[in-house]
Order: C-alpha cells, then structure tokens, then sequence
C-alpha cells in the first residue's frame, strides 16, 4: 500500500468479487475504502453448532454431579474378569469369553435336549456372568476415564489401569482376544459369530485407554500391551468365520461390528481398517439397512421394534462419528437415493419425544424402559446443530438401572468421546 491505495487486488471476506482500487475514480476508492473497513470488523460465518469446547462444557454441566458418583462407586471396584466365575457348559478355558443366546429356551416336550428359539424373550437362566463382568469392567472404565478428563485427577486414571491390566495384561486373570464362545446354543453350538455382539461394550474401555494413556504414572508398557490385545482381536474378528459371518449380518450386528472394529482400530491405529469400515458405511450399510423414510425394516420386523430401532440408530450415529475426520465426513454422507444418518434421526426423534405415537407394535419385552439418553441424540446435535436433540437428550435419563437398557447402551459416558 502506498499513499493509503492499495496496488493489489482486494477480496472481501465471503465474496467473489475482485477489485483494484487503482484503477478506480475518487469517490470508488473512498467507498471501497470504507467497505474494506467495515468488512474487517464483521464476523466470520459461524459453523453448524458449538465449537468442540464450548459444546464439550454443556455437557459437562449436564453430566458432571453423574460422573463424581460413578467415579466414586468405580474407585471401590476390584477388578473381576472372566476367570472369576467357570461356566461349566463352556466348550473353552478359563481365560475365554463365554455367553449364551438369550432367546434360547429348554423345550417342553424335550426338556434335556437341545434348546428352541422365542424371539424377544430372554432367558433369565442362561449364562450371563462373563457378560455381566465385561459390562461391568465398562463402567468402571468408562466412569474413571471420565472424570479424570473432568477434573485431571491422577487417581482415577491410576485405578482404571488396575481394571485394564487384569483383562489384558495379568497372565492369571486375562481374557482371551477371540470370541469363540460367545452366545452359545445347549445342544446346537459351543459358540457363534452373532456372540459378537457381545463386546460393544469393550468400545468404552479402548476409548478410556485413549483419554488416559498419557496420564502421569501410567506405564508405557501396559499401554503398549493392551494395545497389542486389542490388535490380536482385531485380526480376530477381520479373519475368523465368526468374524466374518457378523460382518455380514444384515441387521444392527453388522452395523455394531463395523462399530467396534471402527472404534478398536482408532485404539491401534489401523488406518486401513477405519477406511475399510467407511467404505463398508457408505457401500452396505447405510444404502442397504435404511428405508427411504429414515427407518430400519429389518429392526421394525423385530419382537423389539422400538429397541431395535434405537439401538441401530445409535450404532449407526456412533459408527459415522468414530470415522470422521478432518479428511472424511461421514455424518454428511448421503446415499445417491438421499439416505443419511440424520434423516435415520428425523424419522425416529418424534416417537422418542412421544413414545405414544410409536405407530408399530410395542416391544414384547422393556417396552417401558426406552427411551434413555439416546447417543444419537447427542451426536445429532452436536453434528447437526440441532438444539432440540440436546434439550430432548438432557432431560431424558442418564444413568439407566435396568440392566437390559445397560446391555443395549454401549455408550453411557459421552464426555470421553468429545
């Protein structure tokens, strides 16, 4: 700039208009001069929603008397894992995951032989224990991890590691990182792919590890090695039949191993594995398991409908969440025929507001207990701007007692995601 004019083409701020002040008359240049003024003092356009801070601190308000309580119940837990109870039906070995299909029952008229199928009625005798201990082992990692990015508090990091190390680490008390055994049929089989399921509830736990692994006080090494379970589980479910059959599930259990696999492979850092499940996001599941509506047919022929269709929901949000990044924005993903994750968001926010104008059948089992603070409610309005999903997402309830909800709930600590 010489004598106050500048010799350079200007560009105003989100405009396409390109101007030489030289070039101009007496009176252009002083009113140019003058918009070029003002246009530094405007805002830059704001972005959908809150910056990553501030909508962090929302929910921190929301969730902070919640997180000093079950942080507090989490640092009196021992750690309890899968060689704390035998399961005497288990075809595996005390450091194996076992579990049984909750919808298998002893058959009246053949009492000791093999079990027969009620869809939607779980079987309150079957196996449960390992399970129980691995949604427990959740909790207490999710609830520590939590607070210590709440408060920076090295204790719950230093106590969450005693629960990490007996799972992954501890040679007497670790679990195997295969899932051979998992929802077991009596009669019919030791072990199936659909048992995959089962560890969604490990996602919490990977995620802690990564909220925490740089805690003072942490060794490097167990860090290392808990990664390296995770890797071996990893290979697991991308090459064992059972692996490979759960991938292929039409229903939320592809959806929720796309979810863990996603969620494991950001622990690792397997780049080519977060892609794979992008492609597999945007080539199968979301073109082949949404209704043009928004819906999910495949959980609306369930027993469980209204579950159903929240639990895939919020696997569905989790999993386009976990894969996106700076290069990749899979929550704006639509499908050619315009198929997307808020869309699966509009159709069923309605009937989460007001259950009664669910216009399917009622589930035949925990119809009263949904909905609770849905994930993808959260993850809505936070990606979308969506005010209404977090006021709807706040007075709802954050910390389900019925255990069924907590199995169905893999996420129930938001903050360590933000």
């Amino acid at each position: 700039m010489r004598g106050g004019v500048c010799d350079t083409p200007l560009q105003f701020p989100h405009s396409r208009i390109h101007l030489n002040i030289k070039s101009t008359s007496i009176v252009q240049k002083i009113i140019l001069l003058v918009l070029l003024f003002s246009a530094c003092f405007l805002k830059t356009e704001a972005k959908p929603g809150d910056t990553g801070k501030a909508f962090e601190k929302k929910v921190t308000r929301v969730l902070r008397a919640q997180i000093l309580k079950e942080a507090a119940w989490a640092l009196t837990q021992e750690p309890v894992t899968v060689t704390a109870t035998v399961a005497v039906r288990s075809a595996g070995g005390v450091h194996d995951f076992y579990s049984e299909g909750d919808y298998w029952w002893p058959n009246p008229e053949n009492p000791e032989g093999p079990y027969i199928q009620q869809d939607g009625m779980t079987n309150p005798d079957n196996f449960v224990a390992h399970r129980e201990a691995m949604i427990r082992f959740s909790r207490v990692v999710g609830a520590l991890a939590s607070a210590y990015k709440m408060t920076g508090d090295l204790k719950y990091a230093r106590h969450a590691f005693r629960h990490l190390n007996a799972w992954f680490v501890d040679q007497k008390t670790f679990m195997n990182p295969s899932l051979n055994f998992a929802q077991a049929i009596k009669g019919k089989a030791t072990g199936r792919g659909i048992g995959i399921i089962d560890t969604i509830h490990l996602m919490e736990v990977a995620q802690g590890v990564l909220v925490m692994e740089n805690a003072e006080g942490v060794e490097l090494e167990a860090v290392a090695r808990i990664k390296d379970w995770f890797r071996q589980y990893l290979t697991w479910l991308t090459t064992h039949p059972y692996g490979l059959e759960e991938m292929n599930w039409k229903n939320n259990h592809g959806t929720c191993w796309a979810m863990q696999v996603a969620s494991f492979a950001r622990l690792t850092g397997d780049t080519q594995l977060l892609d794979f499940c992008r492609k597999r996001y945007q080539e199968v599941l979301l073109p082949n398991q949404m209704a043009l509506n928004g819906s999910f047919p495949l959980e609306l022929a369930r027993t469980k409908p209204y579950g159903y269709s929240l639990f895939n929901l919020d696997a569905m949000a989790m999993l386009a969440y976990l894969l996106t990044d700076n290069t990749h924005n899979l929550w704006a993903y639509q499908t050619p025929e315009g198929k997307s994750i808020e869309k699966g968001i509009a159709f069923l926010y309605p009937y989460v507001t007001d259950k009664s104008r669910w216009p399917y059948a009622q589930d035949v089992m925990y119809w009263e207990h949904w909905p609770v603070a849905q994930p993808f409610l959260l993850i809505g309005a936070r990606k979308a701007n969506q005010k209404d999903w977090f006021n709807t997402w706040k007075k709802l309830e954050h910390a389900p007692q019925e255990a069924e909800v907590i199995r169905n709930l893999p996420i129930r600590n938001p903050l360590i995601w933000l």
